[in-house]
């Protein structure tokens, strides 16, 4: 009920502004010669967002997208998404295109009513949101390549067997998907931030979850609602961010602290080109979006590899084979190491069968910043673009028999170019990709080291929202592994 009420608010609320959104429209934006993608527009202003959201909510997040391609045209079809003009680029062309045409034609875009959960503290007339992304993304590679995150995986692994230990262990029946936000953020916490302690992530976890639940809500900023209380969150956690970088600068300066504990430390002692370093504000708003996408997409993929291990018991029977072998090797009390990760190539399969089946990232937006053709169609510059992993991770053409679950696709070259994309592509594939390999194959590692388990609720729903999370968390029984 309150979520009728308040989408009837907000069609109200948007409604008054239709003419000036107009007005706007027409004076910034133009077109090219040529032919407009085919598709419609929707409802007026909303246009077809709540459809767009709702078959998400559904569980059926492909189904906008899978019904217009066949109704339009398999390659980009327009619509209106999110108050604003747009065009769905599908398919590994569409991919390929908007990936290759980045910052050339196209850039990262994002809702205004993000950019006020993540305000950033740059000074619009020197440098742009897009130039401070772009000088981010240069920054992180050094943090997140494999040389420098080799020496993490003993850590990680330490994390988990407390987590484990904690959560799991002494327990017939838990539920999966808050154990493994737990999970991956006691780590995130560790690896960004160096905090460590079980009370505190615990305490600093309290309004990220109040954050997180206002992304996707209706952007209307008064007392009471998700958005407004998401804001409210941000702000208390940057606060909190910011007492820790002034701390973490004390102590590099008086020896505390080491320049390689994590990526606070790494952030606060690297200059630009220039020579100059990240303002402390900058820091927090950075810090504040790394550990958002640390771990809830890396959550999300963890809680949907539970599901389908238990699912599919030969796979798990397989995974648990090649898992033991490692674990056979170890002494007591030895810490995983980066070469027993590499050996874990068939679990690694089957995380990425699942990210193929069950992707955290649905897809992404861009801007067109110039007109533009594509395929045959007319681009004009503003509009805002999105690609859809299900386009080609569910299109038969690249994954045969795309509903089945088959490891083996992945072994030898694995899927052809800007078909799996997970994790985006060109410049801006997500640059904490391998971080993410590490922390899924330790959490696979320790699960299935110590239980087999079975679903409580058998054909419970996923809501894509906008992440596939099991509508009541997937509660499943555990079973220890006898000695």
């Amino acid at each position: 009920m309150e979520f009728f009420f308040l989408s009837i608010l907000s069609i109200l609320f948007l409604l008054v502004s239709l003419s000036l959104h107009l007005l706007y429209f027409n004076k910034n934006s133009s077109c090219v010669a040529g032919t407009l993608p085919p598709g419609k527009t929707g409802w007026p202003f909303i246009g077809e967002t709540l459809e767009f959201l709702s078959t998400g909510w559904k569980g059926h997040p492909e189904k906008f997208i899978f019904d217009r391609m066949s109704k339009y045209s398999s390659s980009v079809f327009k619509t209106h998404l999110l108050l604003e003009k747009s065009a769905v680029f599908c398919g590994a062309a569409g991919n390929k295109f908007l990936f290759s045409n980045e910052n050339k034609l196209v850039q990262v875009w994002w809702p205004d009513s993000i950019n006020k959960i993540f305000p950033s503290s740059i000074d619009q007339n020197t440098t742009s949101i897009n130039e401070q992304g772009i000088k981010m993304r240069r920054l992180l590679p050094n943090f997140f390549k494999p040389e420098a995150l080799q020496r993490y995986v003993g850590i990680m692994d330490s994390i988990a067997q407390r987590h484990f230990g904690s959560c799991w262990e002494n327990k017939s029946q838990v539920q999966v998907y808050p154990l493994a936000k737990s999970y991956t953020f006691w780590l995130a916490c560790r690896l960004f931030v160096g905090v460590e302690d079980p009370e505190h992530v615990a305490k600093f976890a309290k309004p990220f979850d109040v954050l997180a639940a206002g992304l996707i809500s209706i952007p209307i900023d008064l007392p009471g609602t998700a958005y407004n209380r998401s804001i409210k969150a941000s702000n208390l956690i940057r606060k909190e961010l910011l007492a820790i970088i002034k701390q973490r600068k004390v102590d590099l300066a008086e020896g505390k602290a080491s320049a390689t504990q994590d990526i606070l430390s790494h952030m606060l002692l690297t200059s630009d080109e220039s020579g100059k370093f990240m303002h402390e504000s900058e820091i927090a708003a950075k810090i504040l979006g790394l550990l958002v996408g640390g771990h809830d997409t890396a959550s999300s993929a963890c809680t949907s590899i539970v599901k389908f291990l238990a699912e599919l018991p030969q796979v798990y029977q397989a995974v648990y084979n090649e898992q033991m072998e490692i674990a056979k090797s170890k002494a007591a009390g030895e810490l995983l190491t980066w070469d027993d990760l590499q050996k874990m190539k068939y679990s690694w399969n089957v995380a990425c069968e699942v990210l193929r089946l069950a992707p955290p990232l649905q897809g992404a937006f861009r801007e067109a910043i110039a007109d533009f053709m594509f395929n045959g169609f007319s681009i004009p510059k503003g509009w805002k673009l999105y690609w859809n992993s299900n386009t080609t991770h569910r299109n038969p053409d690249f994954f045969p028999e795309p509903l089945q679950f088959d490891p083996s696709r992945f072994e030898g070259s694995g899927p052809a170019p800007y078909t799996f994309v997970p994790f985006g592509g060109g410049p801006r594939m997500c640059p904490g990709k391998e971080y993410a390999r590490l922390e899924i194959l330790v959490f696979m590692h320790h699960i299935v080291k110590r239980f087999k388990w079975n679903k409580v609720i058998p054909d419970e729903k996923i809501i894509v929202d906008p992440m596939p999370v099991p509508a009541k968390g997937l509660p499943v029984k555990l079973y220890p592994h006898q000695p």
